[in-house]
C-alpha cells in the first residue's frame, strides 16, 4: 500500500546519476511504514555552491567533514546525487492548520533521504528540504528561497545552543536557479537533521482513513523509535501519549523561557520526539507581552506567546483522538484514559514552567512563593513594557550589587523595581548561595544574545540581496554561544526601536 497520491516523478538522468559520496544510510521508515510516503527524488541543482556546512553537527553523526565539502558531498547536498543506501521518499501527513483539518499534506518540498546511526547511538533522520517537487506538492514548486533556509538554519543553531530540542540544519546550499514568490528570489536547499520527523499530523493522517492495523504499526514504530521501553507493556499506546504530553510540556515551557513564538502550531508542526520543527514565522519576542504575534497568516492570535501552551494541548487531544483505537478497545474506556492523559498537561506544563523561571531567578525551589516572585517579575515586564531577555541577564550584574543595567532598563520606574528587587534579594539570600555563584548560575540560565528579529532580517538581506554572508556569520557565530557575552558584539543584544517591532512580521518561506 502506498500514499494515495499522484506517481512519484522519476530521478533525472542528469545530474541526480552523479555518483554521490557513500553515506551508511539505515532507512527504518521506507521499510516499516509502506502507505505512509510516496518515493520521490531531489530534481538537482543547476550551479550549487556550498554556502555553509555545520562540521560540528558533521562529527556527531559520523560523517566526515572534509568528504561533505567535496565535490561529491555537494552533489549530494544539492539534490544531484543521491547516494547508494539513500531511499529517497516524501513523508505523508495530515493536520490541523488554524483549526481546520487538512487530511492530506505531507511532504510538498522536503525528501527523507534516509536515516543515520550517530556517534551516541541515535538514530537520526536526514532530509533534503528545498530539492524540487514531490507528489505532495500540490501546486508549489517545491523549492525553497535562499531567505527561510538560512533562517532556518540560524534558528535551529540558536536553538540547539540555548538548550532547546530542536531539528538542526546540516548545511545549506544555493541552488544557482531562482524562485518564483513575489518576487524572484535565489533558491537554496536545507540540510535538516531530525531525531524524526514524526509529527502529530502523522498520525491523524491514517486516523483518517480508519486503517488501524496500519495506525498499530505506526505507533509501534515511534515506540521503538522514541520510547523504546515503552514495548512490552500493558498499555504502550497510552503511554506513548503520555510521553509526547511530557515532552511537549517541557519544550513549551523552555520556548517560553526564550521568549520565543513559534508561529505556526500547526498539528504538523508537532513532533513526537518533541522537538522544535518548522521555523517559518517564527519569532523573539522582545518586551514583554503574552500577547505578542508576529507571523503574517496569525490574524487572529490563535498561537500568540501567551497561547502556545493551550494551543500544544489542543493538539495532543488531536493525537489523543487518533491513539483511541489502539488505547482501548472500549471506545468510552479508551476516551476517559486520553483524556486524562491530555489533561495532565496543563499540570505538567506548570511544572516544567516553574522549573524555568526558578532558573532564571537564581531560585532553588524550595520555597512555595517563587513562582509568586516570578509571576510578579513578569507582571512588571508587561505593565513597563522591559526587554524580557535583557531583563533576565541583567540579574547576573545584580546579583554581584551591580544594579545599574538591570535599572537602566527600567528607566523611570524605579520603585516598582526597588520592591521586587528587595523581595528577590530576600529570596536568594535564603538559598544560601555566594554571590559569585549566584551571579554565575544567571548567567548559565539567562542567554545575552537571542536572534534579534532585526539583526536576523538584517543578516538575510545581505546574503539575498548583496551575495554577503559575513552578518549571517557573525551573528550565527554569536548565537552558538548566547550566554558569553562579549563587548565586541553587545550590539547584537540589543532590542530593536519599539517602532520596528511593532511593525515587525514574519513570513512562511520554506
Amino acid at each position: 500500500m502506498q500514499a494515495n497520491v499522484t506517481a512519484p516523478h522519476d530521478p533525472p538522468a542528469d545530474p541526480a546519476s552523479r555518483a554521490a559520496l557513500y553515506m551508511p544510510f539505515d532507512n527504518s521508515y521506507a521499510r516499516d511504514l509502506e502507505g505512509m510516503y510516496a518515493r520521490s527524488s531531489p530534481a538537482g541543482s543547476p550551479a550549487p555552491r556550498l554556502l555553509r556546512l555545520n562540521r560540528n553537527l558533521a562529527e556527531e553523526l559520523g560523517l566526515d567533514a572534509d568528504e561533505m565539502s567535496s565535490a561529491a558531498g555537494l552533489a549530494m547536498l544539492a539534490g544531484n546525487a543521491v547516494p547508494a543506501l539513500a531511499q529517497p521518499l516524501a513523508q505523508a501527513y495530515a493536520g490541523h492548520q488554524f483549526g481546520g483539518f487538512s487530511p492530506q499534506l505531507g511532504d510538498g518540498r522536503a525528501l527523507l533521504l534516509g536515516e543515520l546511526v550517530d556517534r551516541h547511538g541515535r538514530r537520526r533522520d536526514i532530509a533534503l528540504k528545498g530539492s524540487g517537487r514531490t507528489p505532495f506538492s500540490r501546486r508549489g514548486d517545491g523549492r525553497a528561497a535562499l531567505g527561510p533556509v538560512l533562517r532556518e538554519y540560524l534558528m535551529g543553531e540558536a536553538m540547539h545552543a540555548l538548550g532547546i530540542p530542536t531539528t538542526r540544519a546540516l548545511a545549506a546550499v544555493a541552488t544557482g536557479a531562482t524562485v518564483q514568490r513575489a518576487q524572484i528570489l535565489p533558491g537554496a536547499i536545507l540540510t535538516r537533521v531530525a531525531a524524526s520527523h514524526l509529527r502529530v499530523g502523522t498520525f491523524e493522517y491514517i486516523a483518517a482513513r480508519g486503517d488501524e492495523v496500519l495506525l498499530r504499526r505506526l505507533a509501534d514504530y515511534a515506540i521503538t523509535r522514541h520510547d523504546v521501553a515503552l514495548a512490552g507493556t500493558p498499555a504502550p499506546y497510552l503511554g506513548l501519549l503520555q510521553a509526547v504530553v511530557e515532552r511537549q510540556a517541557s519544550l513549551v515551557a523552555r520556548w517560553m523561557g526564550v521568549g520565543f513564538i513559534h508561529g505556526v502550531m500547526n498539528t504538523d508542526n508537532m513532533t513526537i520526539s518533541g522537538e522544535t520543527i518548522d521555523y517559518g514565522p517564527c519569532a523573539f519576542m522582545e518586551h514583554f507581552d503574552p500577547n505578542a504575534v508576529f507571523s503574517s497568516i496569525d490574524t487572529s492570535g490563535r498561537y500568540a506567546y501567551g497561547n502556545q501552551p493551550a494551543i500544544a494541548q489542543w493538539n495532543l487531544a488531536r493525537l489523543a483522538d487518533a491513539l483511541l483505537p489502539l488505547i482501548d478497545a472500549d471506545a468510552e474506556s479508551a476516551a476517559q484514559r486520553a483524556g486524562a492523559a491530555v489533561e495532565a498537561f496543563a499540570e505538567r506544563f506548570d511544572f516544567h514552567w516553574t522549573s524555568v523561571l526558578r532558573l532564571k531567578l537564581g531560585l532553588d525551589g524550595s520555597s512555595g512563593d517563587d513562582r509568586a516572585l516570578a509571576d510578579d517579575y513578569l507582571k512588571l515586564m508587561s505593565q513597563y513594557r522591559i526587554d524580557f531577555t535583557l531583563a533576565f541577564a541583567r540579574l547576573a550584574d545584580a546579583a554581584q550589587g551591580n544594579d545599574t543595567p538591570l535599572r537602566a532598563l527600567f528607566g523611570g520606574t524605579g520603585a516598582a523595581l526597588e520592591l521586587w528587587l528587595k523581595r528577590w534579594r530576600e529570596r536568594t539570600q535564603a538559598v544560601g548561595t555566594s554571590q559569585v555563584e549566584l551571579a554565575a548560575a544567571l548567567r548559565s540560565a539567562n542567554p545575552i544574545y537571542i536572534p534579534r528579529n532585526h539583526h536576523v532580517e538584517a543578516a538575510l538581506a545581505a546574503a539575498v540581496e548583496r551575495d554577503n554572508l559575513a552578518p549571517f556569520e557573525r551573528l550565527l557565530r554569536v548565537l552558538e554561544h548566547p550566554f558569553d557575552e562579549h563587548p565586541a558584539d553587545i550590539s547584537l543584544a540589543e532590542p530593536a526601536p519599539a517602532e520596528l517591532t511593532e511593525n515587525y512580521r514574519t513570513f512562511c518561506g520554506t
